[in-house]
């Protein structure tokens, strides 16, 4: 890295207080949640070898909660004791409608008219809606509770989305994704750099964005009672390279191609032919954004006969063309930024360790025990 952009960089990105982040743990709330949330901060502050942020584990009385999993953890404080939070991020799990309180909504609530940014993983936006918090707001939660909190608090805009930050309220789905979530938000913090070199760290492919959706499993969406529709979107899906004839497809399935047609059109409002072809965009698109294959190569992977008709098709269904596609997702967004030696020594750290003599908090600590590894103080901001 040059002197220059180092300079650039610590203009853009001033030093700014700790930012401390507090997780409310709901009863059987999911660890990986929890885990992909807070090990970003972690690795931004070893990254960039400064106290960027702090966290906390909260429980309404500081008590111990069990996760879905069965580990109980024991929090750091409850929510009568926590010190002054920019930002509470409450983490659900399964059984939610069961999960949480009326006091820890209560609690909630009183932050909100605090102005502090709030926030809920896995199925943990559904207390804030309940809470009243989210109305007005675009929201994302895990598919499984989706649906029920759209109907339950229509003001709340839901979204299939993995994530959304809107305003001073960011929700994402389950799983790893919270991770992406987070590293958007230190990207908007301190810049694509730390973003990226975290990612990095993560063996992460991409740094994951609001635009992307999360597949939502069609047995959930139809429900069991139509299995014919089930079993011919599965079909579908396994073959994506060398496509099947629509009668053929309904001869498998046991159907007429007619009562094909008519099950797609009451179920999925449009033909089984449309349906197809946007599974073969859908999975052209995620190899344009997650592999360098070329474009003619994806073209035939995804069962066009040849690349303008796919460019053709591409930019009629999804509104760019491939190219576009590719340019605004491609690998030189996430090219390796991380400090090489060479690089670290022409741009010493000035870590001051004496700072960490005697750790307190959770993340000074974690920091302390992170000042030797080999990527400790990497990137400037």
């Amino acid at each position: 890295m040059s002197a220059l952009l180092n300079s650039s960089l610590k203009k853009e990105y001033p030093q700014k207080e700790v930012s401390r982040i507090g997780f409310l743990l709901l009863n059987n709330f999911t660890m990986i949640a929890l885990a992909s949330a807070v090990e970003p901060l972690r690795m931004a502050n070893q990254l960039s070898g400064k106290e960027l942020y702090d966290w906390y584990t909260i429980t309404e009385n500081g008590e111990s909660v069990a996760a879905s999993d069965g580990i109980t953890v024991t929090p750091d404080t409850s929510i009568n004791t926590v010190p002054k939070l920019d930002t509470l991020i409450v983490v659900g799990g399964v059984n939610i409608t069961r999960s949480y309180t009326r006091r820890q909504v209560s609690w909630v609530q009183s932050l909100a008219r605090k102005h502090v940014n709030l926030g809920g993983v896995c199925t943990g936006p559904y207390l804030l809606a309940d809470a009243g918090v989210m109305d007005g707001y675009e929201c994302s939660a895990h598919w499984e509770c989706i649906a029920a909190l759209q109907e339950a608090y229509p003001r709340v805009s839901c979204t299939n989305n993995l994530f959304v930050i809107d305003r001073d309220r960011m929700t994402s789905t389950g799983g790893s994704v919270p991770m992406d979530m987070m590293i958007n938000m230190i990207k908007r913090d301190y810049g694509h750099q730390l973003a990226a070199s975290i990612s990095e760290m993560f063996i992460c492919d991409r740094i994951r964005g609001e635009t992307d959706y999360q597949r939502i499993p069609l047995r959930h969406v139809l429900g069991t009672a139509q299995p014919k529709l089930v079993e011919a979107i599965t079909l579908m899906e396994a073959n994506i390279e060398e496509t099947i004839e629509l009668d053929e497809l309904a001869t498998y399935v046991g159907l007429s191609r007619r009562q094909l047609e008519r099950l797609f059109q009451k179920y999925l409002q449009c033909p089984p032919s449309k349906y197809y072809l946007k599974l073969r965009l859908f999975r052209a698109r995620q190899l344009l954004r997650q592999t360098s294959m070329s474009i003619i190569d994806i073209a035939t992977a995804c069962g066009f006969v040849s690349s303008p008709h796919f460019s053709k098709c591409y930019r009629i269904h999804i509104g760019i063309s491939p190219r576009a596609e590719r340019l605004g997702h491609g690998e030189t967004e996430f090219e390796n930024v991380l400090l090489t030696p060479d690089v670290i020594e022409d741009n010493p750290v000035q870590a001051d360790i004496s700072v960490f003599e005697v750790p307190s908090l959770r993340s000074s600590r974690a920091l302390y025990e992170a000042q030797y590894e080999p990527t400790y103080g990497s990137v400037l901001v």
